[in-house]
Order: C-alpha cells, then sequence, then structure tokens
C-alpha cells in the first residue's frame, strides 16, 4: 500500500481531533468507565483468565483474547454508557443526491453490530414525494433527536438521551413492552424476536456497541458509540463509496465523510438542508441534503441486487417507474 494511501484510511478512520490512546486515557482520566478491548474473531479462547475492575468497583474474569486487540474496539460498561462524550454533540448529514442504494453501509452496521440478515438499524428506502417528482434513495438510521419520543415513553428508562445527543437503549433494563417503538414516528428501531445467532456471549454488554443482544427487548442505530470513543467515524459512513454519509460535532461546526471535511453550518445553508418531518418537534440531529443534480439514475440502485432486496421494493409506485426506464434502456 503506498503512503497516500496509508494517509487516505488514516484520516477515513479518524475524525475526532484525539487520536485512539489519547481518547481511551482521557476517557478513563475523566469518568473511570470500564473498557474493554474486542475479541479476535480468529482467535480461540486460550482457557486463561484475566481480573478487570468494573466501574462499581468489582472484579470481572474475562479470556485474554478480549484484551488480544487494544487498538480494535473498546467496550464501556453500561453505567459508563449513560455517560455521553464531554464538549461533543454528534451529528450526520445524509446527501441524497449521491446515494444509489449501494447498501454498504447497511452491511456494515449488520457486521459490525452482529445483527441477523433480516434485522436492519439502518434502512435504503425507496421514495417518491409526488406523482410528478422524480424518485430517489432514503438511507435512513436512527435520528438521535434531541426531543426523542422514544425516551418519554419509556417506562423503565431502559431508553435515554446522553449529552453529546446520543440516543441509547440498556437491553438489561428493556422489558420488551415496544412503547418506544410506538413512541419512534421514524421506525427506527427493531425488536429482538430471537436470540442472536453470531457468538458474543463472551463479550461484555454494553449499551454503546448493543451487542450481545437479548431476545425480547428492543435495538436500534447507536451512532456507533463505540467507535466514537476511538475517535473513528461510524461503520455506515466509512463503509459507503459513494461518501453520502457525513457525521461529525455540532460544537466544532465540522462533519466529514471521510474523504472531505466541510463546516455544517456551510453546508446546510448553501445545500438547503433539512431535517425529516420537522414539524413533529422532535428535533432530529440527522440532516438530508435534497436530491438535488443527483449522480446516479435512481433504477442503478436496483442493478445487481438479490432478488429478497428488490422484493421489498416491489409494492411501491416507485419501483414500477424504474422498472420501465431498465426496459426502455434495454
Amino acid at each position: 500500500m503506498s503512503k497516500d494511501k496509508e494517509k487516505s484510511k488514516a484520516s477515513r478512520r479518524q475524525f475526532l481531533k484525539t487520536g485512539a490512546g489519547a481518547g481511551i486515557a482521557s476517557v478513563i482520566a475523566g469518568s473511570g468507565l470500564g473498557l474493554f478491548a474486542a475479541p479476535n474473531s480468529n482467535a480461540k479462547s486460550s482457557g486463561k483468565k484475566i481480573k478487570v475492575l468494573t466501574t462499581d468497583g468489582k472484579t470481572l474474569e474475562v479470556d485474554e483474547t478480549l484484551l488480544s486487540n487494544p487498538d480494535k474496539d473498546y467496550y464501556v460498561s453500561r453505567e459508563g454508557a449513560h455517560q455521553g462524550i464531554p464538549g461533543k454533540k454528534f451529528i450526520m448529514v445524509i446527501d441524497l443526491a449521491k446515494c444509489k442504494n449501494a447498501r454498504k453501509c447497511v452491511e456494515a452496521c449488520q457486521e459490525g453490530h452482529h445483527l441477523a440478515s433480516d434485522h436492519e438499524w439502518m434502512k435504503v428506502y425507496l421514495l417518491q414525494d409526488a406523482d410528478q417528482e422524480a424518485p430517489y434513495w432514503f438511507p435512513r438510521p436512527c435520528f438521535h433527536c434531541d426531543n426523542p419520543m422514544c425516551v418519554s415513553v419509556c417506562p423503565v428508562g431502559a431508553t435515554y438521551k446522553r449529552t453529546d445527543g446520543i440516543v441509547l437503549v440498556d437491553n438489561e433494563r428493556c422489558i420488551g413492552c415496544k412503547f418506544c417503538m410506538t413512541g419512534c414516528p421514524y421506525s427506527a428501531r427493531q425488536f429482538n424476536w430471537y436470540k442472536p445467532k453470531s457468538s458474543t456471549e463472551n463479550i461484555p454488554y454494553s449499551p454503546e456497541n448493543a451487542y450481545p443482544a437479548r431476545e425480547g427487548t428492543v435495538g436500534k442505530c447507536v451512532f456507533c458509540a463505540d467507535k466514537l470513543r476511538l475517535g473513528e467515524l461510524p461503520r455506515c459512513v466509512t463503509a459507503c463509496p459513494m461518501g453520502v454519509l457525513y457525521f461529525g460535532d455540532l460544537t466544532e461546526d465540522t462533519v466529514t465523510n471521510g474523504e472531505e471535511t466541510l463546516r455544517f453550518s456551510e453546508l446546510i445553508r448553501d445545500r438547503a438542508g433539512y431535517r425529516h418531518l420537522e414539524m413533529l418537534g422532535t428535533e432530529p440531529s440527522v440532516y438530508y441534503l435534497p436530491p438535488v443534480e443527483r449522480q446516479f439514475p435512481v433504477e442503478r440502485g436496483l442493478e445487481g441486487a438479490d432478488e429478497a432486496i428488490r422484493e421489498r421494493y416491489k409494492h411501491t409506485k416507485t419501483y414500477e417507474v424504474t422498472k420501465q426506464t431498465r426496459k426502455s434502456d434495454e
């Protein structure tokens, strides 16, 4: 790999001013959070246990393989996950003009959070606002609202909002009542109907990474809060080959898609940015740039897609439009 490519890759993975080591050190010194290194997926259990200290002063024995890759991922305890990263207010901007339903954002989210193939936190919709208007692809994560309805309706405090703007779900408090699912006007939550198939039993649970998930509870996009602790961009942002997703800090007025870094206020002003269903008063932390002068024809988003993906769009009028367009091009 050339030096230029290595430099580009490094800038794509890191967007906060502090590096991974400095970020972890500040977390430990500032809040005393219990941190755990992620397991190496290719490594077998060594059988050797290592004692680590949790935030409530108790010791926990974990296999040493959990600490074998300290520079990749870290896990913050349940208690620590309630504390937002100091001085941050995270935001996302989605450029609809660039999206062609590549679905790499979905795949990265699925893999990074050990989700089943039919259990998506990031969804991509095919929308058409009016009969005479052009269809477009619409990625939808959780909006991490500043006035979240899901938090207000949760009867047990399992859903909560942090000072850095991120809304999380504590599965160990969740009773599966689904009130939050009903309260969310964006349908951004998924119910865990069954125990996940992936092997995550030895990973200490944290709301920041939301795994291992528990059957009978609710899950959703977490803005990859575990990655943010390391000064890294969310998985969906780095995975998108089109640079559709920008992520950043409102307090610094900066967002980046890993390739370019922009002033958030200027981007929203110059590109007529908006928030989905603004009239609801939820104040989302996700903004959209209109699909003006799109870089790809919408029908390209169905090219190469398997039948299961095509099937989910067949009930829409927009799908018929794209199908006719494909036929005329043949």
